[in-house]
C-alpha cells in the first residue's frame, strides 16, 4: 500500500522551516508573507503547509513547494515508454504509439496523468524535458524529469520499473538537494519568470520554466537544480506554500493524492479533461523554449495504446459526468443568507471553524432534505477549500443530453458535519454530530463552465 498523503492540518508557519536566506533578500512584507528566499541550495525538510485564514490571498509570490518530488527518466526509450503510460500526447497531432523523432513535443514541460488499467488516476503530474546535458535534437536521446507528489514519488518510481520491462529506459528518484520546484505567480503585471531572469539564466541549463497550465493565469512552474546559483528575480517576493495551495483551491484545482485519490480518483471528476491546454511562446528548457500556439491538454483523446485508456475514451463520448472537482466556500451554520461570492480569508464567526476541522472525504449533505450525498469534502485552507460535487445537486449547470438542473435549487444550501467519522463503502465519512457543523457553497470557475459548455453542457 502506497504512503497516503499527509492530511491538511493546522500548523503554525516559522522561521526555522523557511528557506536558508541572504540577508541582502530580506525586505518588509505583510503578515502573511515570509522574507524572500534564494534559489540557492539549501537542506530543506518537507512540511506540512498552514491552514490558518490568511486575510487575502496574495496577488504575486514565490512559493517552494516542498511537497513535490522529481523523477529523472534518461534513455533512447524513454520517448516511446511514456508514451504508453500518461494521458498527455508526446507527439501532439500523431497518435502514434510510436513517437517518430520529428514529431516529439520539444515545449519545455506539460501537465498530464498516469491512470491504472481501470481508467482511475494513479498520479498527476508535470513532465519536462531535461536540459541539462544540453538542448539536444529533437526526438533524440535528451531525458525528461517528473513532477509528483512527494508522497506518491517512491511508488511512481516503482510503478515505472514495473512497465520498465526490456526498454531502454533509466528511472531515478532525484534527491531533493539536487533539484527544487516552485511556482511564481503575478496578478498585477502578469511578469513571466523566464524574461526576469537574466538573459543567460534564462537560456541556460540551470532552470526550466513554464506556465501553470491548469487554469488560466495560475502562476508559472520553476525547476531550479543544485547547480543553480541564480537568485529570486526582484519581481517576486517570497510567499509560503500556503498561499500558493489557497490560490489552487480558488480556482478549483485539485493537486496530489490528497485530493486525487489514487485508484479512486477519475479523470473527468477531476477535471482532467480540462486543465492542461496552453497557448503562447513562455518558458524555458535548457534554451530550447517553448512552441508557440495550443499545445495538447492534459488528456489528448485522439491518443491510443496507453494504461487506462479505454474507460477514459469512452466517458469522453458516451457517458455523462455528474461529479466534479469545485472551489467550495466554508460560513458559519448560524449564517442569514448564502455568500454571494468566493471569497477567501473573511471572518467565519464565533465558531472561527476553518478546513483543517473537516475530515477529508467528510459526506456533504443538503440542509433542508434528505437523500444522497451531495459530494464529498477534500481539502481547504482557511474557509476555502475542494470538493468533489454532484453538478446537477450543487450547482446551476445543466449537464448534457438533459433539459435542465435535476434537483437543484437557487438558495439551497450545503453543509459538512466536524469532527470525526467512519467511512462508508466508497469512502465518504459521515463525521461527527458532536463535533457540529459548517455550511458548504460550491463555485463554478469562469474556465471550468466555459469547458463544459464546450462539452455540450450549460451553466445557465
Amino acid at each position: 500500500m502506497r504512503p497516503t498523503h499527509r492530511a491538511l492540518r493546522l500548523a503554525t508557519a516559522t522561521t526555522s522551516r523557511a528557506p536558508r536566506l541572504s540577508p541582502t533578500h530580506l525586505k518588509t512584507r505583510p503578515a502573511f508573507s515570509s522574507p524572500r528566499p534564494s534559489l540557492q541550495p539549501s537542506s530543506y525538510q518537507h512540511r506540512t503547509f498552514s491552514n490558518s485564514v490568511p486575510p487575502h490571498p496574495l496577488p504575486s509570490g514565490l512559493a517552494l513547494l516542498t511537497t513535490r518530488r522529481i523523477l529523472s527518466l534518461t534513455g533512447p526509450d524513454t520517448a516511446k515508454f511514456l508514451q504508453g503510460l500518461i494521458t498527455a500526447n508526446i507527439t501532439p497531432g500523431h497518435a502514434t504509439p510510436n513517437p517518430a523523432a520529428e514529431h516529439i513535443r520539444t515545449d519545455a514541460g506539460f501537465y498530464a496523468a498516469f491512470l491504472n488499467a481501470q481508467g482511475r488516476v494513479l498520479y498527476d503530474v508535470f513532465i519536462y524535458r531535461d536540459g541539462r546535458d544540453g538542448p539536444g535534437e529533437p526526438g533524440g536521446e535528451a531525458g525528461w524529469l517528473i513532477e509528483v507528489d512527494a508522497a506518491e514519488a517512491k511508488a511512481l518510481q516503482a510503478h515505472l520499473r514495473r512497465y520498465k520491462l526490456r526498454a531502454k529506459v533509466q528511472v531515478r528518484l532525484l534527491e531533493e538537494e539536487e533539484v527544487r520546484v516552485w511556482e511564481a505567480w503575478d496578478d498585477t503585471n502578469h511578469l513571466n519568470p523566464a524574461a526576469a531572469f537574466s538573459p543567460e539564466a534564462a537560456s541556460s541549463s540551470s532552470l526550466i520554466t513554464i506556465p501553470d497550465p491548469r487554469a488560466p493565469n495560475l502562476g508559472h512552474r520553476i525547476l531550479t537544480f543544485s547547480s543553480s546559483s541564480t537568485p529570486v528575480p526582484l519581481e517576486w517576493e517570497a510567499a509560503p506554500e500556503a498561499a500558493y495551495h489557497l490560490r489552487r483551491y480558488l480556482n478549483g484545482v485539485p493537486e496530489g493524492a490528497g485530493e486525487l485519490t489514487p485508484s479512486s480518483a477519475l479523470p473527468h471528476e477531476s477535471n482532467l479533461d480540462l486543465m492542461g491546454v496552453t497557448t503562447g511562446t513562455a518558458g524555458t528548457a535548457g534554451g530550447s523554449g517553448i512552441v508557440g500556439g495550443t499545445t495538447g491538454g492534459a488528456i489528448d483523446f485522439r491518443k491510443g495504446c496507453y494504461v487506462g485508456q479505454e474507460l477514459t475514451i469512452r466517458t469522453e463520448h458516451r457517458g455523462v459526468v455528474r461529479k466534479r472537482v469545485l472551489p467550495c466556500l466554508l460560513y458559519p451554520d448560524t449564517a442569514d443568507s448564502t455568500p454571494p461570492s468566493l471569497t477567501a480569508g473573511t471572518d467565519l464567526g464565533a465558531t472561527d471553524v476553518t478546513a483543517s476541522a473537516i475530515p477529508p472525504s467528510s459526506s456533504i449533505k443538503r440542509l433542508t432534505k434528505s437523500g444522497r450525498s451531495a459530494g464529498k469534502w477534500l481539502h481547504g485552507i482557511g474557509n476555502v477549500g475542494l470538493a468533489l460535487c454532484r453538478l446537477e445537486t450543487m450547482t446551476d449547470v445543466v449537464l448534457p443530453g438533459e433539459a435542465g438542473t435535476a434537483g437543484f435549487v437557487e438558495g439551497d444550501e450545503f453543509y459538512v458535519d466536524l469532527g470525526d467519522g467512519e467511512p462508508d463503502k466508497e469512502g465518504v465519512t459521515s463525521g461527527g454530530s458532536e463535533g457540529g457543523r459548517v455550511r458548504v457553497k460550491a463555485f463554478v470557475p469562469g474556465w471550468l463552465r466555459s469547458g463544459l459548455a464546450g462539452k455540450g453542457g450549460s451553466g445557465h
